[in-house]
């Protein structure tokens, strides 16, 4: 079977289409670009499985429409696979109905709501879920019949083959990437997904009812060989929150064991609450830089609602443990929740450049808040009549679709853009000068300046 796995260019003048396996759409006018560690999968399980396989990533290689036709012709695959998201979902219906191709949708929108991608467009299958890669393999050994097909997880993911990095052409995503300090850097993932998984906005939650992790040891194998093979210098876990407790102890006394602390950096979601300053000592040693919290409001209404179980004291003493073991750390907040006034922003606000201001965060993004269809928030809110619209082209974080008790929604980008000037009070600069060791530091932080621009003009 010749099965293409594409992401048609999406052109737009509100910028670039983070899509690519992203919890969270957004246009970013500075663009980064995301491994899809799920597809790339999907696409080294149907090469291992005998099929012909192109991996062909329209956005991230910058193609024109026509173009990136040219090359799915050329290829004449037998299925096409895309995986869509909420704000994009109606232009993949419309490249579905132009083009000749069988197409297979995946991803969170469809998973939630898969007869209304069926009654609006050719779509030939659906297959549901987060473990779509494992499902794919099973589709094609069945009878291939249109039509959506059950939801499934399968109980282990330890056998999952490291991703071929050459197929799916990894060094697209290896430099533009704001997490990257080093370069070239990369993705994997040691677990599927979060640990927590309760978070009523978070759409993988949808995807990933259940985690499961991989043997700690075979993680550590990959990296080594992405290191060796591929001169790798830095690796995001993109697993919602990093395997803890045993697992993590045992991983990171094998990196050192390996020396591979001193040939690697990485970085990982992870969660307050769960580790305590001498496992963030223990991460710092075995080669770890970066650990990515989500906040989302200083408001303790606010993250008991999203079942964060999350107190808001605990912020600033996590922050503090991670960067005193010599970890950077990334945080990101959301602002338009419904029941959020001004008082509530601002308190939000002056956390964050507080956290920037001593240097306890080291950087950190903010978002509108969206709910996508599948999520408890959405439901939420929708069953409240709390939904502005259901035009699913408006949940691009380019505004508020949630009824807030604001009097105009541009207080709502006016405090993110707030948050993002952080960056620039004195106090924050200085950290970031006296902080500065390397070549690497110095073009991690004129890309961020790059970043910070883009994010003021895409909140403008």
């Amino acid at each position: 079977m010749r099965v293409a796995i594409a992401y048609p260019p999406l052109k737009s003048d509100k910028g670039v289409a983070l899509l690519t396996q992203n919890r969270q759409f957004q246009w970013f006018s500075a663009p980064t670009y995301i491994f899809p560690v799920v597809p790339a999968t999907a696409a080294t399980l149907l090469k291992n499985a005998g099929h012909e396989v192109l991996f062909l990533d329209g956005i991230a290689s910058g193609l024109s429409d026509e173009e990136f036709d040219r090359r799915l012709k050329e290829f004449a695959p037998d299925f096409v696979v895309v995986e869509t998201k909420t704000p994009v979902v109606k232009r993949h219906w419309k490249w579905v109905d132009e083009h000749p191709y069988k197409v297979i949708m995946v991803g969170d929108h469809v998973t939630a709501m898969p007869e209304e991608t069926m009654s609006n467009s050719r779509t030939y299958a659906i297959i549901p879920g987060g473990d779509w890669d494992m499902a794919l393999v099973d589709f094609f050994k069945g009878d291939m019949h249109g039509g959506v097909y059950p939801f499934a997880l399968k109980d282990d993911i330890s056998g999952l083959p490291w991703i071929d990095r050459d197929l799916v052409h990894w060094e697209l995503y290896s430099r533009r990437n704001g997490n990257f300090r080093r370069t070239p850097g990369t993705y994997i993932m040691s677990g599927r997904d979060c640990w927590h998984g309760k978070c009523t906005f978070c759409s993988w939650t949808t995807l990933y009812p259940r985690y499961r992790v991989r043997n700690w040891k075979d993680v550590v194998d990959e990296i080594e060989m992405l290191v060796g093979k591929y001169g790798v210098r830095e690796i995001m876990d993109d697993s919602g929150s990093f395997p803890v407790g045993e697992w993590l102890s045992s991983f990171c006394n094998e990196m050192i064991r390996r020396g591979l602390n001193r040939k690697v950096r990485i970085d990982c979601n992870m969660r307050f609450g769960r580790l305590g300053p001498e496992d963030y000592a223990l991460m710092r040693k075995a080669g770890f830089r970066l650990v990515l919290f989500g906040v989302e409001s200083a408001n303790q209404e606010t993250l008991d609602r999203f079942c964060k179980a999350l107190r808001v004291e605990d912020v600033e003493r996590g922050c503090r443990w991670a960067h005193d073991a010599g970890l950077d750390v990334h945080l990101t907040f959301m602002f338009g929740h419904v029941w959020e006034g001004p008082a509530e922003i601002a308190k939000t606000v002056a956390l964050a450049r507080k956290l920037l201001a001593e240097g306890l965060a080291s950087t950190l993004q903010c978002t509108l808040t969206i709910p996508y269809p599948g999520t408890p928030l959405f439901k939420e809110l929708d069953a409240s009549g709390n939904l502005l619209t259901k035009d699913w082209d408006e949940y691009d974080m380019r505004r508020a679709i949630a009824r807030t008790p604001l009097a105009d929604e541009a207080e709502i980008k006016r405090a993110i853009r707030d948050v993002y000037r952080g960056f620039l009070q004195p106090r924050a600069l200085w950290h970031r000068v006296t902080t500065t060791r390397t070549l690497f530091d110095i073009g991690f932080y004129v890309r961020g300046v790059k970043s910070l621009f883009g994010h003021l003009f895409d909140f403008s």
